[in-house]
């Protein structure tokens, strides 16, 4: 598994396969629902990639709502970007928006647990 990088789900199998990797790991999932054409989401998706690579104990993955539709019903997403976090297959927290100092801290709080 790589470590230090934010890890792009095409598929849902790729994204099942992530989601079972933390679940034997326990690891912390850091989820950054995005979409080409947001423009926020753009903005964040360099502070995402930094805290992949601060927090290497935390799986980060990038989930194209567009591309993933079936993903991002099933986790009620309804704006971009909104990063979900997810332990052991349960939602812990959420962050709605381009909150680029927001979302360091619930990174580094949440991996903590």
């Amino acid at each position: 598994m790589a470590e230090g990088v934010v890890i792009a789900c095409h598929t849902v199998d790729e994204w099942k396969q992530q989601i079972q990797i933390s679940l034997e790991s326990k690891k912390l999932v850091a989820v950054d629902f995005t979409a080409s054409w947001c423009g926020p989401c753009r903005f964040m998706a360099p502070v995402f990639a930094e805290l992949a690579k601060k927090f290497t104990d935390v799986i980060f993955l990038k989930v194209d709502v567009d591309e993933l539709e079936p993903v991002s019903q099933e986790w009620k997403v309804e704006a971009m970007p909104t990063f979900i976090f997810i332990k052991e297959g349960i939602e812990v927290d959420r962050l709605v928006g381009a909150n680029k100092d927001a979302l360091p801290k619930k990174v580094e709080l949440l991996a903590a647990i």
